[in-house]
């Protein structure tokens, strides 16, 4: 891909917006390994840098987004605890477009269709930078974790697990 024609997202004009620094950064897709791991082998980044957004309904706060490494699951009763709820789930992928505008494989944390309560796990502080969705299959935000954290108003916390 042309780094000269990489067309802008809603998530990377929002952060233009919001003047925040960033880099768009695109990869090849995978359609039958759309995993978080083809995002860093294809990067070329070490996969504790290469965070995926995970949607989840907790039993008393409704929906929230947990931000976490790459090769990490996230672990549903520190999820469900952080949320202040009692238990969260992953939801159907059939409700991803319809609740945050996104796709499975390019949910991004900034620009969902609402503003939903965000976690994002501690690991995040440790990285100079982060790459999380840009909004679509193919690209990735590059950005200041701290950035990140600011700009979506997210609470940090340990939330997953290594796979």
């Amino acid at each position: 891909m042309n780094r000269a024609k990489i067309e802008k997202t809603n998530a990377a004009r929002l952060l233009d917006r919001a003047g925040i620094a960033y880099e768009l950064v695109p990869y090849a897709v995978d359609e039958e390994h759309l995993a978080a791991t083809h995002v860093a082998e294809q990067l070329g980044e070490p996969i504790g840098s290469v965070f995926k957004t995970l949607v989840l309904r907790g039993d008393r706060s409704g929906l929230f987004v947990c931000v976490v490494p790459g090769d990490h699951e996230v672990d549903l009763k520190a999820a469900a605890r952080v949320s202040g709820n009692k238990k969260a789930e992953l939801i159907p992928m059939k409700e991803l477009l319809p609740s945050t505008g996104y796709i499975r494989g390019g949910c991004s944390p900034v620009g969902m269709k609402k503003a939903l309560p965000t976690f994002i796990h501690a690991t995040a502080l440790g990285q100079p930078f982060i790459y999380i969705s840009a909004g679509m299959r193919g690209l990735q935000l590059k950005l200041a974790p701290q950035d990140l954290i600011a700009f979506v108003r997210a609470s940090v916390a340990e939330l997953s697990r290594p796979m």
